[in-house]
């Protein structure tokens, strides 16, 4: 492994205003002196765009207090490769970490085109440009992050989930895009020796997330007097990690680039890896519901009396969902030291927090 030092570092972070990548802004301005971070975003309305314009807001907050390093934002689509080109050769970056997708599993079933356009053709600007960035003997991108996710273990029976075990069964079009980024970036690390890492992401959460996960569609909906639906009559099972999580393991793998190598056959061996992160501890729906009606009450955000029982309602399976997603960590742990930790209690406490910060102040 090749350890990279984010220092001095220009990096590139796609989706910038999203729920993760907001987060990554806003940790390395916080702790990595000085460096230069550029962020995409093509701020579409696929849920509340105010939650973006937030995100947005802290990162501007974090960048001036930490005066030190520099944040240019750039509002454009990756999907549009011109902009992709030209943001290569101005910033020229060191390390890109690709967060921006169309992210949903229902909403695919219903919108594909998006994610062809977004997840597909996205990303395959993302690696033509690094694979450029070596034109003319340029050091070009010593790291290529970029996001996968635990749907790509579509239907799989045996737990927890191991980047071994075979994935060629996705269950929806969300999840068939994220193994082709998969594929994708072993190809381009196969022919062009760009050193890369996909991250299978399970179940995020926490505070300024989407609106479309669960946690927080639950929350809008109690808070209306709304019932809410739990799939599967309740008998499924999610490995929740929490953003903050999910965000360390991120920044850490940034800096331990796959090494590069020379094969037998005088070629590049792909310097390429796979890490699941998760919380390594699946959570039944129906108490995840519970700890989060406690949290949402606790917070004052539902009264004290709320009836919480009349407000739930079990229901079949939805197409293209999976009824446990449960994670791997030890090849995260063995490369990094790093498991995450944080409790479901606490995560959906920190959220239960800013909800009603940011909603009912």
């Amino acid at each position: 492994m090749q350890h990279i030092d984010l220092a001095n570092k220009k990096v590139l972070i796609t989706g910038a205003a999203g729920f993760i990548g907001s987060y990554l802004v806003q940790e390395l301005l916080r702790t990595v002196t000085p460096v230069t971070v550029i962020g995409i975003d093509n701020m579409n309305d696929y849920y509340d765009v105010s939650i973006k314009e937030y995100r947005l807001k802290e990162i501007e907050k974090a960048a001036v207090k930490h005066s030190g390093s520099t944040w240019t934002f750039v509002k454009a689509d990756i999907s549009d490769k011109s902009v992709i080109d030209v943001l290569f050769q101005i910033y020229k970056p060191e390390i890109v970490v690709n967060l921006a997708a169309q992210a949903g599993v229902r909403y695919s079933i219903t919108n594909p085109d998006v994610y062809i356009s977004s997840n597909l053709n996205g990303f395959y600007n993302i690696l033509e440009a690094c694979r450029h960035s070596y034109d003319d003997g340029n050091t070009g991108v010593e790291h290529l992050v970029y996001a996968s996710s635990s749907s790509v273990y579509g239907g799989n029976t045996k737990v927890p989930f191991s980047t071994d075990d075979k994935v060629d069964n996705p269950v929806s079009l969300y999840a068939a895009t994220k193994k082709s980024n998969e594929l994708l970036a072993h190809a381009y690390s196969k022919l062009y020796n760009i050193p890369s890492t996909g991250l299978r992401f399970f179940t995020v959460y926490g505070p300024a997330g989407r609106p479309d996960m669960a946690y927080f569609g639950f929350t809008n909906k109690l808070l209306k007097g709304e019932k809410i639906q739990i799939f599967n009559y309740g008998n499924c099972k999610r490995d929740f990690t929490y953003v903050d999580d999910i965000v360390h393991g991120v920044k850490l793998v940034m800096q331990g680039a796959p090494d590069r190598k020379t094969g037998d056959d005088g070629l590049p061996v792909p310097p390429y890896s796979i890490y699941n992160i998760g919380n390594n501890n699946p959570e039944n729906l129906l108490d995840f519901v519970d700890i989060l009606q406690q949290e949402l009450i606790e917070a004052c955000v539902l009264p004290a009396d709320y009836d919480f029982e009349s407000h739930k309602e079990l229901v079949p399976m939805q197409a293209g969902d999976v009824p446990v997603t449960y994670a791997d960590t030890s090849a995260l742990e063995a490369d990094f030291g790093f498991k995450p930790g944080t409790s479901l209690r606490d995560g959906l406490r920190r959220f239960a927090q800013w909800y009603k910060e940011f909603y009912l102040k």
